[in-house]
């Protein structure tokens, strides 16, 4: 390195922290995105178990569950829809997808919960 009065990083130590902020960026962007999709699932996740606590009271007063989500008091989060809603005197079932994500989350009770999931546990795509 020749000594001269003027000062300042040389190309070289400018090309290195270039790289390296690449290489954390690489690192960082996946998991950022990782997390995201785990908040969607769970707005999801909470979605259906508010769903469920809705059914439950509204079956309290009614002697059956509903598919009305205006009858159960139930608003969904922002993003989330609720669908494939079934509902009889026996059971409930639902579905529950964001809108920034392919993954969606199911839930059901009694005679209407599908034969891969047990009554009240919420499951979703992998």
């Amino acid at each position: 390195m020749r000594v001269s009065g003027k000062k300042g990083f040389t190309l070289i130590e400018l090309l290195i922290v270039v790289v390296i902020i690449g290489i954390l960026a690489a690192i960082a962007i996946p998991k950022f995105a990782s997390t995201k999709e785990k908040a969607y699932l769970a707005s999801e996740k909470s979605d259906l178990r508010n769903m469920a606590t809705s059914q439950e009271a509204y079956f309290s007063g009614n002697q059956t569950y509903t598919t009305d989500q205006s009858a159960m008091n139930f608003t969904t989060s922002q993003g989330v829809t609720i669908t494939g809603m079934v509902a009889d005197a026996k059971g409930w079932k639902g579905t529950s997808q964001h809108s920034a994500t392919t993954k969606k989350c199911y839930a059901g009770f009694g005679s209407q919960a599908a034969a891969t999931t047990l009554d009240g546990i919420i499951t979703c795509d992998p």
